[in-house]
């Protein structure tokens, strides 16, 4: 099968890749990068679980091709933290008991992420139509819920 020759911009490092076409960009992340805080789940984009940001925008990598993501800015789970910081959603979720198998987190923190920078201020009802796109086995979502408002609380005092 032909390779072709991609640049992906991806957590702030651009990477010069040979991959086939036909590779989403979900693959390409866990496969070839060992990004592996994307889960790779239903492949159908009706889970949210592979959900990272693109361009600031929520997509579901699974149905993007790697290809197709060239020129944009990719952000990952493994690209929130600052450092050994955690970013302000991560910790809400450690401290409100949002994770508990963990599958769901990644796409659910990049799905709060790119909701919070554009409603910084949302209420519990506008978060639950957020994240209406990830779905989560274990926790009920209040948790979930209740995680980002509290980290819309701790990044509005940071700000």
């Amino acid at each position: 099968m032909k390779q072709i020759e991609i640049t992906l911009n991806v957590n702030g490092i651009t990477y010069t890749l040979d991959i086939r076409p036909q590779r989403t960009l979900v693959e390409v992340l866990r496969e070839t990068l060992g990004l592996t805080g994307t889960k790779k789940s239903c492949n159908e984009g009706e889970c949210g679980a592979c959900t990272v940001l693109m361009d600031g925008k929520p997509v579901a990598s699974c149905l993007v091709l790697a290809i197709d993501a060239q020129g944009k800015e990719i952000v990952t789970i493994e690209g929130l933290a600052e450092s050994e910081k955690l970013h302000p959603i991560q910790e809400a979720f450690l401290k409100h008991g949002a994770i508990q198998c963990g599958f769901c987190t990644p796409g659910m923190v990049m799905s709060a992420k790119a909701y919070l920078d554009e409603h910084p201020m949302p209420t519990s009802t506008e978060v639950r139509k957020a994240i209406s796109g990830n779905l989560c086995r274990c926790t009920g979502y209040q948790q979930i819920v209740d995680s980002i408002m509290a980290a819309s609380k701790m990044m509005q005092k940071k700000s």
